[in-house]
């Protein structure tokens, strides 16, 4: 599986959201298109087709006008990093195979072993990327970096 460059920006724009509030930019407080793509490097046109996506799926709340922009709409930890990646890519899988078939009715030889195979993969790459919560990354950004594979030892 590769996280799509509008996965990486969606979680990158929303960690700056959430490191923003813990500032003490205040959870209300909204932050425009133009200072989040500075404060993270990215294309402002870009960011604003993701945010837009993000909003539709929940996940920040954006205020009009002067003072507007956006902010999280969950605190950060009831954001994972699979909710944020589901919202502008879709469903995360490990690729478009489709369901086993019922009752090992398969096509082609070893078909069936495999489509499980991957349908179980692609759970516990949803499952793994649901361990992860904005929380955490704020966490990890402010303080000593802990293994990223350590979940796995």
């Amino acid at each position: 599986m590769r996280v799509s460059t509008r996965g990486d920006y969606a979680s990158r724009a929303l960690l700056s959201l959430a490191l923003r509030a813990s500032e003490g930019g205040g959870d209300d407080v909204p932050t425009s298109v133009r200072d989040i793509a500075e404060r993270t490097g990215l294309p402002q046109p870009y960011l604003e087709q993701i945010l837009l996506a993000l909003k539709g799926a929940g996940l920040v709340r954006s205020k009009r006008g002067v003072g507007g922009g956006y902010v999280l709409a969950r605190p950060p930890s009831d954001i994972t990093l699979g909710a944020i990646v589901s919202a502008v890519d879709g469903p995360i899988t490990l690729g478009d195979f489709g369901e086993p078939h019922a009752d090992g009715a398969c096509d082609h030889e070893g078909q069936c072993v495999l489509l499980d195979v991957w349908a179980e993969v692609g759970r516990h790459m949803r499952h793994y990327l649901d361990s992860f919560t904005l929380a955490d990354m704020v966490e990890r950004a402010r303080g000593p970096r802990r293994e990223v594979l350590q979940a796995f030892t």
